[in-house]
């Protein structure tokens, strides 16, 4: 088989075919290389994302009153720093539990804002497509080998502190290369706003946002929908929501 392919195995219903691309676009996405992680350092945060479900740390920690109280060291599959496997871990199993201590830990452990907001795409995405697979009752995808490359080191400018705990790129702000980063969109999600530092991420989400859900800059207009009105879709959208603890 195509490693570069995903497959639906098992799967009882038919997938679109810009579902299928948008696939195939992110397993590519997720290990070519980024702002600051190589291809393999992003295959393997997606690796201990997608492991912190058999982690018997994150279990411990997520049945504690206190997700700070449990101590000892994650299963990991990688050899990623500490405070990568802690991120992927943490994010993947127990979002609803951030905390701003926390967010100021991993940086005082040496990551930058770059590297934390690269990584945290990196899980979320990863995410969303093991959730998709488990819907349909099929495998995870596998993830191609990582792409060769250095990372860019790419900051885009116009960022601006105080919004939320990482800088972010304001709509109004955006510039350059990222003037229509968010397509002239009326309302733009926080969760768009959140991965701003790595503008391809926000590039990546509004591509899955489109094929699975609506292109953001319709978001803003309740009367737009799919075979299921926009009602019925925000009931959906709500409950996943709710189930996947979602920080927002």
């Amino acid at each position: 088989m195509n490693e570069n392919i995903p497959h639906y195995l098992g799967a009882d219903v038919e997938i679109r075919d810009d579902i299928k691309a948008s696939h195939r676009e992110m397993l590519t996405y997720l290990v070519s290389p980024g702002p600051w992680f190589s291809g393999a350092e992003r295959r393997s945060i997606a690796l201990e994302s997608r492991n912190a479900a058999s982690c018997a740390l994150c279990s411990e920690r997520k049945e504690s009153l206190s997700p700070e109280h449990p101590a000892g060291e994650h299963t990991r599959v990688s050899d990623l720093p500490e405070p990568l496997v802690e991120m992927a871990h943490r994010i993947r199993r127990d979002p609803q539990r951030l905390s701003r201590p926390w967010f100021e830990k991993m940086l005082a452990s040496g990551l930058s804002e770059g590297q934390y907001a690269e990584a945290v795409g990196v899980v979320t995405f990863t995410a969303g497509l093991d959730y998709f697979c488990l819907a349909l009752g099929i495998y995870p995808f596998e993830f191609p080998q990582a792409r060769a490359g250095e990372p860019s080191g790419y900051r885009p400018d116009g960022l601006r502190e105080g919004i939320a705990w990482l800088s972010i790129l304001a709509p109004e702000d955006a510039a350059g290369p990222e003037e229509n980063l968010y397509e002239e969109a009326e309302f733009v999600p926080n969760i768009a706003r959140a991965l701003s530092q790595i503008p391809d991420h926000v590039r990546c989400l509004q591509d899955e946002s489109r094929s699975h859900y609506l292109a953001i800059s319709e978001l803003g207009d309740p009367m737009i929908g799919r075979d299921l009105d926009r009602l019925q879709m925000e009931l959906v959208a709500s409950r996943v929501s709710a189930l996947n603890e979602c920080f927002y």
